[in-house]
């Protein structure tokens, strides 16, 4: 994700960005006395204002340094023709004199911002819940180096292009979303007044959906609470649901408009990043049982870390 933003991004700040991602995950999804005592509104009791200003500057004075790193980077001439990375496409908009709209630096800043905090903390967060979920049930592992061995084979590290031709793979990450979704809910304004079970929902209402319930309700799944892959293959009670926001009963990126912009590359990139773990690395787990218990926040983590030893399956294969 760090990579796709600014190619060239020097590892302390790529540290540096993934610490503060984190702790804006954190914030967002804390709980804050002042949101149900009025009383206690803008006293900072729980110090969550103090918090967010600090992780605000440190983000801030981090974004900064990055785009003059960059800029001064296209003014020596150091690309040396790479490919150009987010930051490279946003910085040429905001210099094309002939742009309807004129990008300015805290455009810029604003849009690197919400990649990081809303890509970078959900995407290792789904990874980590998809690789816990197949040690714990060593059968779909087994189903998934399968199909990655008749799909891919054993000469070359698995890629994007493959994800589209391997189902079980896909069925794996929809379990996980089922059961893991990156987002506990979505929320939505009602634009007009609205009955839903004898109540009125009036116009300019904060509506909450509890993706994380409607993942695990029995009325739509068997055995909901069950890590179940084979659910989403053909002949499977999920075959033909898909993450997209096309079905009530699935829906980790929400849905409409306002779905997370950021589905498409999820869809392709959890998947293939999981792939490639499982294809090139046996992983053990050094303390067992796998501890499954769920951390707080608005991104579900994992409460205990999960540390795995790993140990090369594949090491000759070159990367990609």
């Amino acid at each position: 994700m760090m990579r796709m933003v600014a190619s060239a991004l020097p590892g302390d700040m790529a540290d540096l960005a993934r610490d503060c991602a984190k702790q804006v995950a954190e914030l967002v999804g804390a709980f804050n006395l002042e949101d149900y005592v009025a009383l206690f509104r803008g006293w900072d009791l729980q110090g969550l204002s103090r918090r967010t200003r600090g992780v605000h500057a440190r983000f801030d004075a981090l974004l900064q340094s990055i785009i003059l790193a960059k800029e001064k980077e296209r003014r020596d001439g150091a690309d040396g023709g790479k490919a150009k990375d987010l930051l490279d496409i946003l910085m040429d908009a905001a210099a094309d004199p002939a742009a309807e709209v004129k990008l300015t630096r805290d455009n810029i800043k604003a849009f690197v911002l919400v990649i990081f905090t809303a890509g970078s903390d959900t995407t290792a967060t789904s990874v980590e819940w998809m690789l816990a979920e197949l040690l714990t049930h060593p059968d779909c592992m087994r189903k998934l180096r399968a199909e990655l061995d008749a799909v891919v084979g054993r000469s070359r590290v698995v890629g994007e292009p493959d994800v589209a031709q391997m189902p079980y793979l896909q069925a794996v990450l929809k379990e996980t979303l089922r059961l893991r979704p990156p987002a506990v809910i979505a929320h939505r304004e009602a634009v007009e007044p609205i009955r839903v079970r004898g109540y009125t929902i009036p116009a300019g209402t904060s509506v909450f959906f509890n993706i994380y319930s409607i993942g695990r309700d029995a009325a739509w799944w068997e055995d909901p609470l069950e890590f179940r892959p084979e659910r989403f293959m053909p002949g499977g009670a999920g075959e033909g649901v898909d993450p997209k926001g096309q079905h009530p009963q699935l829906m980790p990126f929400g849905s409409g408009r306002r779905a997370c912009p950021g589905m498409g590359m999820a869809l392709v990139a959890v998947p293939a990043f999981l792939a490639a773990l499982v294809q090139c690395f046996d992983w053990e787990v050094p303390a067992p049982p796998l501890d499954m218990e769920e951390g707080e926040g608005l991104v579900i983590p994992r409460k205990q870390p999960l540390l795995l030893r790993p140990t090369l399956r594949l090491g000759h294969l070159p990367l990609p």
